[in-house]
């Protein structure tokens, strides 16, 4: 489970920073609300929670999802950060108009849809 959030976050964050060099640099206590049942469809949510000069911290859901009722349960959530980098491995900042589009989700300013990954 873990490895699927933190490839899911990877990739949203790949896509609000408009760049494929995105890292995990650290993830946060992983708060277990509950046990996945096996055959359980498990739902992943993300939302930019903070942007740095260089990084990307995400909050992320699991979710099981009941496809007859549409009731969804979190059973994982956790923040997770990602700083870009470039060839190298080396720190470089997000671009701005990335930032200002992170920014505005953040802020609520943007479609909450955005946040559907």
């Amino acid at each position: 489970m873990l490895a699927w959030i933190d490839s899911a976050a990877a990739g949203y964050a790949m896509q609000l920073c408009d760049t494929p060099r995105m890292v995990t640099i650290s993830i946060d206590k992983c708060f277990f609300e509950r046990p996945a049942k096996e055959g359980s469809l498990i739902k992943i949510y993300g939302l930019p929670h903070k942007v740095g000069t260089t990084s990307i911290t995400m909050y992320m859901e699991c979710r099981a999802h009941n496809v007859y009722t549409g009731e969804q349960k979190v059973i994982l959530r956790t923040n997770i950060k990602f700083v870009r980098i470039d060839e190298e491995g080396n720190a470089i900042p997000i671009s701005d108009r990335a930032k200002n589009r992170i920014a505005k989700i953040i802020n609520g300013e943007t479609d909450i849809t955005d946040k559907i990954i």
